[in-house]
């Protein structure tokens, strides 16, 4: 926030609390204020530079922790300063963001905590009840990683990671998100980033034929790719229970595909499973091209086989997609009949890693897709050190919602990012 920031904190004993800050690098003595609640609000800051704050009662002081205030698009949900080490245990940085709509009105948001090479292993959840105009922390999984929040026989569940390839996990929640039972280990992987084990995103969970379906990927980028697999559970079965989830076996991508991106690239990853306008049962995939020819505007879909769920999936084709090269949903609208994406569109030959243009994209037919509208634009600015990218999208009547990986106003860089936020688009489908 512009010249102010809001400090939240948790602590096992009461008030009234005491919290102190000044500038990082300066020799400025300590401000401080005193508050019965468990939030402050620091004001008259100057955009731009680090702040150090910290709290504490009569019996308890928080670690330091830092802040730089300034714009950010949307309204943040949470914030980790690059030099904030609280959580170094697991990472430090927010990543794999996860919205859910729950059917009492409030909004849940989900994310991870990661840096490269660190255990990467801790989940934190937000909670919203006023439509995402503020969030508060409710909870943390651990271990927890790249997770989906979904809701299923009205109980929210979350399927996850133990960390970076490692078990496939899966939990639920009877109070709505605020505990989750002792998570269920669906799939052993190998706990190794260099070593081939199971990797996924915050992709959507479907329903379709009567099971519930979602994309998983097998492999390292150190091992030198993924092969791409779909997930999938009988929805009448204990979803935490084992026996009720079945894996389609691990499909290699191949080269030789007709259309297929030329010379040196990655092949597939973080798929999402969709329900084809035939009903088949798809999987429309990220495509790692930016080394190949083109560099970008390519994606593939795969085919499962609804009837043998752990039937090695098929190549479909190539479709022509300006958002290939990082994490995006897709997801179906039943009111316009469409499909929609809201992803990190490219838009410059020369930069066809950028994460600093978010576009909505839609299609009838999975096949031929359109430029709806471009929601946040920040192409002038550094694509290095700014990104929208790996974005969560809900429904939300006559409103598009979601949730950004956003590195703004001083992140490490453009992946290692600084904040997520939230976001509306109000009356999306009437977007001329």
């Amino acid at each position: 926030m512009e010249g102010r920031a809001l400090v939240f904190w948790s602590s096992p004993t009461e008030g009234p609390f005491r919290y102190f800050w000044k500038k990082k690098d300066g020799k400025d003595e300590w401000l401080s204020g005193e508050t019965s609640s468990a939030v402050a609000e620091l004001t008259n800051l100057t955009d731009g530079i680090d702040y150090a704050f910290y709290v504490e009662n009569d019996t308890d002081r928080s670690a330091v922790g830092y802040l730089k205030s300034g714009f950010v698009p949307g309204t943040v949900v949470n914030y980790l300063h690059p030099e904030d080490k609280k959580y170094a245990f697991s990472g430090q940085y927010l990543c794999s963001p996860c919205l859910l709509k729950h059917p009492k009105g409030y909004l849940l948001a989900s994310m991870d905590v990661f840096k490269g090479g660190a255990p990467q292993n801790l989940t934190l959840i937000f909670r919203s009840d006023d439509n995402g105009e503020s969030w508060y922390h409710y909870s943390e999984l651990f271990p927890c990683f790249w997770g989906s929040l979904f809701l299923h026989k009205g109980e929210v569940y979350m399927l996850g990671m133990s960390t970076e390839y490692g078990d496939i996990l899966i939990g639920r929640s009877s109070d709505g998100g605020k505990t989750f039972s002792k998570p269920t280990a669906l799939f052993r992987g190998a706990c190794h980033r260099e070593i081939p084990g199971w990797h996924r995103a915050p992709m959507p969970i479907i329903e379709a034929k009567g099971r519930l379906w979602t994309g998983i990927d097998y492999g390292s980028h150190v091992s030198g790719g993924h092969a791409t697999c779909l997930l999938s559970a009988d929805a009448e079965g204990d979803l935490l229970d084992p026996n009720t989830w079945l894996m389609t076996d691990p499909l290699v991508y191949s080269p030789n595909w007709e259309g297929a991106v030329q010379g040196d690239n990655r092949g597939f990853l973080e798929g999402n499973a969709v329900v084809l306008p035939d009903g088949e049962i798809g999987n429309f995939l990220r495509y790692s091209t930016n080394k190949g020819v083109p560099a970008y505007g390519l994606a593939p879909i795969l085919l499962a086989n609804a009837e043998n769920p752990e039937e090695k999936l098929t190549f479909k084709q190539f479709v022509s997609f300006p958002a290939n090269l990082s994490k995006f949903e897709v997801r179906w609208d039943e009111e316009s009949r469409a499909y929609y994406s809201l992803a990190s569109r490219i838009n410059n030959p020369e930069t066809p890693g950028m994460r600093n243009l978010l576009s909505l994209l839609r299609s009838k037919d999975l096949i031929h897709w359109e430029l709806f509208a471009d929601v946040l634009d920040y192409t002038h600015m550094d694509p290095k050190l700014v990104g929208f990218q790996y974005v969560s999208f809900q429904f939300d009547g006559e409103d598009l919602i979601f949730l950004s990986r956003t590195a703004f106003n001083g992140a490490q860089s453009f992946h290692d990012n600084n904040y997520v936020t939230f976001h509306r688009i109000q009356n999306f489908r009437a977007i001329q």
